[in-house]
């Protein structure tokens, strides 16, 4: 038998590996497999910039609150607390960047922020073992952000809260209860609070807002698997998750049903510590256990959670 016979002879072969060879599929800077990615891989978009194009901030500095820099009274923070230790994290900074890798009381920390879902999650960085660093991957899924890990440039999914493919694939993020608010009220909850500086290492203009009209507009820049017309797309929300359960706290509504009201849903009994002058929200337990609720526009929430149910005072 010669070689050609032989290359013959393997040929079916071959062509069963053919169509998984050729499936894989380029977005931005990753390369995709459709078989090992658990959502549509052609719903997976580019935003633009490349990988890192949009510099996470890996070495954050922070000020004192007493030190010149720290924001206005009304200025909207993130805010994380941590066994007794509370950081502050501008989100006229986190326009510009959305990841900002981190520690707080020694335990590290990933703060995102999509603009573009008006999304704040903060994360622990420790994912099955590891310690893991972040950057902006430059594509989005749903319009919200895709995060990828430095160790595997795996993608994660910030509103799954989940890796969506690569090495990772399918390992979860443990979403950490985070405060959105002024900084007036952060600070006056917590005097000891140090707050990101602008010293960030980069060049940008933190007094412009980059997406300045967007979250008054009904217009989504990029594709989404659904849509539901109850809410303005735009309309702040508070998200939250029970046993796999969802539910979704329009801001509106929490305005109507005002600051000391109380919700049952999925078997717990919740109350609910909703601030009307800035718009935060609290979630408590019947143990006083603070839960995890992600703020994002209701487009997005509705997007990743068509199954949500949705607060009425």
């Amino acid at each position: 038998m010669n070689r050609y016979s032989k290359s013959i002879r393997y040929l079916p072969v071959l062509m069963l590996w053919l169509p998984l060879i050729s499936a894989a599929v380029t977005v931005g800077d990753f390369t995709l497999d459709p078989t090992r990615t658990l959502v549509p891989v052609d719903e997976i978009h580019s935003g633009g910039p490349p990988r890192d194009g949009i510099p996470s901030i890996d070495r954050p500095r922070f000020l004192e609150v007493d030190e010149k820099g720290i924001p206005e009274a009304g200025d909207p923070v993130l805010g994380l607390v941590r066994d007794g230790e509370a950081k502050a994290y501008p989100i006229a900074i986190m326009n510009w960047h959305e990841i900002v890798n981190d520690r707080i009381a020694g335990e590290p920390v990933v703060i995102t922020y999509c603009p573009l879902c008006g999304s704040g999650v903060a994360f622990s960085a420790r994912v099955e073992g590891n310690t893991l660093e972040f950057g902006v991957s430059g594509l989005l899924y749903n319009s919200d952000v895709l995060l990828y890990d430095r160790k595997t440039e795996s993608l994660w999914s910030q509103l799954l809260a989940r890796a969506i493919s690569g090495q990772m694939r399918g390992s979860e993020l443990k979403v950490l209860p985070m405060m959105v608010t002024s900084w007036e009220e952060w600070q006056r909850l917590y005097p000891d609070t140090r707050v990101l500086s602008r010293e960030t290492g980069y060049q940008r203009d933190y007094d412009r807002d980059p997406y300045a009209g967007y979250q008054d507009s009904e217009g989504v820049y990029f594709p989404v698997s659904r849509r539901d017309p109850r809410f303005h797309p735009k309309e702040l929300v508070y998200g939250l998750e029970i046993a796999g359960q969802f539910k979704a706290y329009p801001v509106s509504r929490l305005s109507m049903a005002g600051p000391g009201a109380a919700d049952r849903f999925a078997g717990e009994h919740l109350d609910l510590r909703f601030n009307p002058s800035t718009g935060s929200l609290r979630i408590l337990d019947r143990q006083g256990n603070e839960l995890p609720v992600i703020r994002s526009f209701w487009f997005a929430w509705y997007a990743f959670h068509p199954e949500t149910e949705v607060y009425h005072p």
